[in-house]
């Protein structure tokens, strides 16, 4: 699959429109080399047309430089990301890849043909002098068919190639000053289906714990396109996303009634996740502590395909459950849980005592120097974070400097627990291996980050229990 950004302007404008005349604005010298071309797009939705009302649009192109799928996404202003792929011999089908990147909007419904439009386009570019084309005007004359109804109009586009935003909106008034309006609907599907009313959302509630569920709902939904396509950031935020929900859960059990069930699919979730992202993480901090050279070649191997292996098993484990009928109805459980409302008291207090309880494990652990005692207090210290997190904007600069310095203790406790585990994995990809001398040596590093790790908790803890960053939260 493809993907490209592209940023656009759309304009409607009256028969018989003519384009200015651009040459000597914004750089551009010369507007030859205009190309014709005659496109036929049908575009799929759902029977609610789910995807218009999200600002997505999916479709099928034949014609053109880029006959293929479509699929556009929001992007930032007027940018859009497109996801590209080439024509199938099966024109009714929606590649999975491209249905993937929407389930999490869709759901179970289906996709399929809501209208076609044939559009006779001639495209000019807009070139400088050394022959770079800044942008491309379209002028489109479209012709849209839906449920046997016919509709006719003529539009033109402006699209960025390597010009800038302010090229774009120099064109965009030169084009307005000879007639041309902006375009009443976001796209020429739109358009042809009544620019349909996008999904209301609903407002913000004043309950801080109930708007904190929301963004993590919104986060798990978010980057769920992401993490179909691989990408590291996506699962990494993806589980950041489950595991605050299921934290939240935990700390405002009582804002929820019997929310058990929901934590553990989160928990499955996660895990899923994490198989993933813990074989990313540790491949990245093993082999960046191995030197080039010979004598660590034979290791890094090893390191690699054990982490490589555990990464591919996490990665079809988890594209399986995301096409799961487990993974949709948690995700609906989810819609359900952050549209609910709650009358609980002193929800402070609930994160108050997670934050004492935190306190207390690191105190103990510190005293008896066990690591997996470090790694509960670690633990407890995310699920406080979360717990302040959720008021920490009521707050306002000290409810940001304690999310901060709870974010730095933890991130400490976390490198630590990362060399404990590095030091096991080491263990376990050496044995019985030739190389055992140099899979000593990285223990024995590992060894010195958990030493390390450890000497800077004081600094961070007493940062941490600052009376002014904590006296908000009592």
């Amino acid at each position: 699959m493809e993907t490209a950004s592209e940023t656009e302007l759309k304009y409607d404008v009256p028969d018989g429109f003519e384009l200015p005349d651009f040459a000597g604005e914004a750089g551009i010298t010369s507007t030859g080399g205009a190309e014709t071309h005659d496109l036929d797009a049908t575009y799929f939705d759902t029977d609610e047309l789910t995807l218009l009302r999200h600002r997505r649009t999916l479709r099928r192109r034949s014609g053109g430089s880029d006959a293929g799928w479509h699929l556009k996404t929001p992007g930032e202003g007027f940018s859009r990301k497109e996801h590209r792929l080439p024509l199938n011999g099966t024109p009714d089908l929606v590649p999975s890849e491209l249905a993937g990147l929407v389930r999490a909007i869709i759901r179970r419904q289906d996709l399929k043909p809501i209208a076609r439009l044939r559009t006779h386009r001639v495209e000019t570019p807009l070139k400088k002098a050394d022959g770079t084309t800044l942008a491309l005007i379209a002028q489109d004359q479209v012709i849209a068919e839906r449920d046997g109804q016919e509709q006719r109009w003529q539009e033109v586009e402006v699209e960025l190639v390597d010009g800038s935003p302010a090229l774009l909106a120099k064109v965009g008034r030169l084009l307005e000053r000879a007639g041309a309006r902006p375009a009443a609907g976001p796209s020429k599907v739109a358009r042809a289906l009544g620019n349909p009313q996008p999904s209301k959302t609903t407002k913000t509630p004043k309950n801080p714990v109930l708007a904190y569920v929301r963004e993590q709902r919104d986060a798990i939904t978010g980057f769920d396109p992401g993490v179909r396509q691989g990408q590291a950031e996506a699962v990494h935020k993806m589980r950041v996303g489950t595991r605050r929900l299921r934290s939240t859960l935990k700390t405002f059990k009582r804002s929820f009634g019997d929310a058990q069930e929901i934590g553990d699919e989160l928990k499955w979730l996660a895990d899923l996740l994490g198989e993933v992202r813990d074989g990313q993480v540790q491949e990245q901090k093993l082999l960046a502590e191995i030197e080039d050279g010979d004598r660590f070649a034979p290791v890094a191997a090893r390191i690699r395909e054990h982490l490589d292996a555990q990464v591919e098993r996490g990665r079809a484990a988890l594209d399986e459950a995301l096409e799961s009928e487990r993974y949709l109805a948690l995700l609906d459980r989810i819609d359900r849980l952050a549209e609910q409302q709650t009358t609980e008291k002193d929800l402070l207090k609930r994160a108050r005592k997670s934050l004492t309880k935190a306190d207390a494990l690191l105190d103990q652990a510190l005293a008896d120097g066990i690591d997996h005692e470090l790694h509960d207090a670690r633990k407890a210290y995310k699920k406080a974070r979360y717990a302040v997190e959720v008021f920490a904007p009521q707050a306002g600069k000290p409810g940001k400097q304690l999310v901060d310095a709870l974010t730095d203790l933890q991130d400490v406790l976390g490198a630590h627990q990362d060399s404990v585990v590095a030091r096991e994995l080491l263990e376990e990809i050496g044995q019985g291996s030739d190389d055992a001398f140099w899979f000593g040596v990285l223990y024995g590093r590992q060894e010195q980050v958990g030493a390390e790790t450890h000497a800077q908790l004081p600094p961070v803890v007493e940062d941490s229990r600052k009376k002014k960053l904590r006296s908000w939260i009592g």
